[in-house]
């Protein structure tokens, strides 16, 4: 029943009675229980969904109508907040962390009716590009069980991409939901900085974290975005969308002469230009951009940023207040350096100390400072590239899923997977990346990158091209 399912056909499946919610459910437990084994992309599954399932029957039995969500079964990757459930991070520190309360993300979807099957597995603190960073295990990428679904929000494009779960939740701070979505031959958006609220999310680079969707299609993804987008009073930073939608039917998208790099695999190149060629067919029109300052020095800027705010952000973690401590410290600074040296791993350690090591007295502004200089560069350099075009199209990555275990023993390569993904953060945009074959294979994924708050622009051009793929 799970495979070939999207958000409306679920939802017309639901309302002509051809299923019940908790048949639904079922079948997607089912599923999980099938396949989990070798992909391992759920930390722990949600006791209640059946009963929830039994409240959304009740109101279909009672002939009353259900919003599009209602009973359609999610995933949710573990480091935002589910109330009641576990929340790990994907990391020792916090592996019996019941979390207090729910995220608004989810909260709102909840209120649609929408079905929580449980937690994702995810790099620890969502920092990694494999999902092989994890505390308790690698994620496999179901598309071939020996390479790496991406990272950090791997078990949750697993989870989509095997049919495990209907759409899922992700984090995406410098490419977590487009990269590992990309991978696993699935849709991932990364919304506008603000646009949908953080509450609740366990931070680990708070200007650049952002909440959003992996799912089967384009029209999946703003379905959940819709939902879950707009503005929270918890979330300072959070902002209220603009009511009036794009009306835009032809559309000038941007390529970036920078971005066809040197050792970029062949066929990520070749899927590129066969994509340009298919929208060329459907009318959008194809102007050069320049971006000079993205390709040469966003991810050296990224990684000074991003290591910078999480080693703030997980300061708190020091075994007194939540989470793991030492319970053998003799001393209370004992306790601080035991139970974060045991509870964290090595490359939560790396970038903790990256980050600390550029903040620290006489190295912030030859590091941090600088980099904060080159971050408005880049946004300049989206500005003006986006006085002249709609949207800017990129590959999502520069090469094709990596074997799990082939870049574990050198972080750098690891990183440059992000290479076309951390601008976007840094500049606070909204992307959406899609596969560019078929999703029973390893293919390239494209990334479409919008102005800031202009999401209904690249789901246009998202559907436009998906249509392109329907017709073979």
């Amino acid at each position: 029943m799970t495979e070939g399912l999207t958000i409306k056909k679920a939802n017309e499946g639901l309302k002509s009675k051809n299923f019940s919610a908790v048949e639904l459910a079922q079948s997607f437990l089912d599923k999980i229980g099938e396949k989990d084994k070798k992909i391992f992309a759920f930390l722990n599954l949600n006791k209640g969904v059946i009963s929830k399932a039994k409240e959304v029957d009740k109101l279909i039995a009672k002939g009353k109508e259900i919003p599009l969500l209602s009973g359609i079964p999610f995933a949710v990757k573990d480091n935002i907040l589910v109330k009641g459930l576990k929340c790990t991070a994907g990391s020792k520190i916090l592996k019996d962390y019941v979390a207090p309360y729910t995220a608004t993300t989810v909260e709102r979807l909840e209120k649609e009716g929408s079905l929580i099957l449980g937690k994702t597995n995810l790099d620890e603190f969502a920092m990694g590009s494999s999902n092989e960073y994890s505390a308790f295990g690698a994620t496999h990428n179901p598309l071939d069980l020996e390479r790496v679904p991406g990272g950090s929000s791997g078990g949750s494009a697993a989870a989509v991409s095997a049919s495990m779960s209907l759409f899922a939740l992700g984090s995406d701070t410098g490419g977590s939901i487009r990269q590992p979505a990309g991978f696993c031959g699935v849709v991932g958006l990364k919304p506008t900085y603000g646009s949908v609220s953080r509450y609740g999310l366990i931070a680990m680079a708070s200007s650049l974290d952002q909440i959003g969707p992996i799912t089967k299609t384009v029209e999946d993804a703003e379905i959940v975005f819709r939902a879950m987008s707009g503005k929270d009073e918890m979330d300072s930073t959070s902002v209220d969308l603009p009511k009036v939608r794009d009306k835009k039917s032809s559309f000038k998208i941007g390529i970036p002469k920078e971005f066809f790099v040197k050792g970029m695999d062949k066929e990520v190149e070749e899927g590129i230009k066969d994509a340009i060629l298919r929208l060329e067919k459907q009318g959008v029109k194809f102007e050069e951009v320049s971006l000079p300052h993205c390709t040469d020095y966003a991810l050296a800027a990224y990684y000074i940023i991003m290591p910078s705010e999480a080693s703030s952000n997980l300061a708190r973690y020091d075994g007194i207040k939540y989470g793991f401590s030492d319970k053998g410290a003799k001393s209370l600074k004992e306790v601080y350096f035991n139970s974060r040296e045991k509870g964290f791993g090595k490359e939560v350690i790396r970038r903790i100390m990256l980050g600390t090591f550029a903040l620290s007295s006489g190295y912030y502004e030859a590091y941090y400072l600088r980099a904060q200089k080159v971050r408005t560069l880049i946004r300049k350099d989206f500005e003006s590239a986006f006085s002249k075009v709609d949207a800017i199209l990129t590959p999502t990555f520069p090469n094709l899923p990596f074997r799990i275990g082939e870049k574990t023993k050198d972080p750098l390569s690891m990183y440059l997977s992000d290479i076309f993904l951390v601008a976007v953060n840094l500049a606070g945009l909204c992307a959406i990346a899609l596969p560019l074959g078929n999703k029973k294979l390893l293919t390239p994924s494209m990334q479409i990158i919008g102005k800031p708050f202009a999401e209904d622009t690249i789901f246009k051009i998202g559907k436009l091209f998906e249509k392109t793929c329907q017709k073979e």
